[in-house]
């Protein structure tokens, strides 16, 4: 009888748990639906990582909404990340099963996530890959494509990306890099960014390599394809 009862507490936590989990995270994406995204997991993860080397801590984060980016920083990362990004409900299986592929075969691997799962992992979870996060950020990623309009996912990941060591978002590598603002970014500053995201602690696009600068102009090729984002550069109304 006691044991009974010790299973049907427990029985009861876990419902509430499993409850309180869908609620908060149902609500947390609608609320980012309309509000900025002030902080990141992986901002604070790396803020304790330079901590724990006995760095200063070096965060540049400032959130601009899509109206004051330049209308190519869409199409740049869309023709880099993610060109069936309007096509797709999140997840571009075509993508997934090429990296599958390769990744069987022993070639040279690459991502197949969407800017949809970048988003959502960026927003709302941690960057090391395991399959429980794998898990979580399907479960997300699905959530923004149901309650977020493509172009409020493009306005969050683009506000949020990793763009730089310290350096997260549009406004921040603007001011960082080229001494402007996100609004004023030239095309090819926007093909030259957009070509650092694979790596962009590697990659710098403050100080571009020869192989940054083919890169940018491959992206810069594929934007000629690629429509302007509605919404994006323009002073609201």
């Amino acid at each position: 009888m006691f044991i009974l009862s010790i299973f049907n507490i427990i029985r009861h936590i876990l419902k509430w748990l499993v409850g309180l989990f869908f609620v908060s995270t149902i609500l947390s994406v609608l609320l980012y639906k309309w509000i900025p995204v002030p902080i990141s997991p992986l901002m604070v993860i790396r803020c304790v990582e330079q901590v724990g080397r006995g760095e200063k801590i070096r965060l540049k984060h400032h959130w601009v909404d899509k109206e004051k980016m330049s209308r190519y920083l869409p199409v740049a990362v869309l023709a880099s990340e993610d060109q069936r990004f309007y096509t797709h409900h999140g997840f571009d299986f075509k993508e997934i099963g090429h990296a599958i592929h390769e990744r069987q075969t022993g070639k040279r691997q690459r991502g197949g996530s969407t800017i949809s799962q970048q988003t959502a992992k960026n927003v709302f979870l941690w960057p090391e890959s395991s399959w429980l996060r794998k898990g979580f950020e399907v479960y997300f990623t699905a959530l923004i494509e149901i309650f977020w309009s493509k172009e409020r996912i493009l306005e969050v990941y683009l506000n949020t990306i990793e763009m730089g060591d310290g350096i997260y978002g549009a406004e921040a590598v603007a001011q960082q890099h080229f001494k402007c603002t996100a609004h004023e970014l030239t095309r090819a500053q926007c093909a030259l960014i957009a070509a650092t995201l694979p790596n962009p602690l590697r990659y710098s696009s403050a100080h571009p390599s020869r192989y940054m600068m083919k890169r940018q102009l491959a992206i810069m090729k594929q934007m000629k394809h690629i429509d302007l984002v509605p919404g994006f550069g323009k002073p609201k109304s």
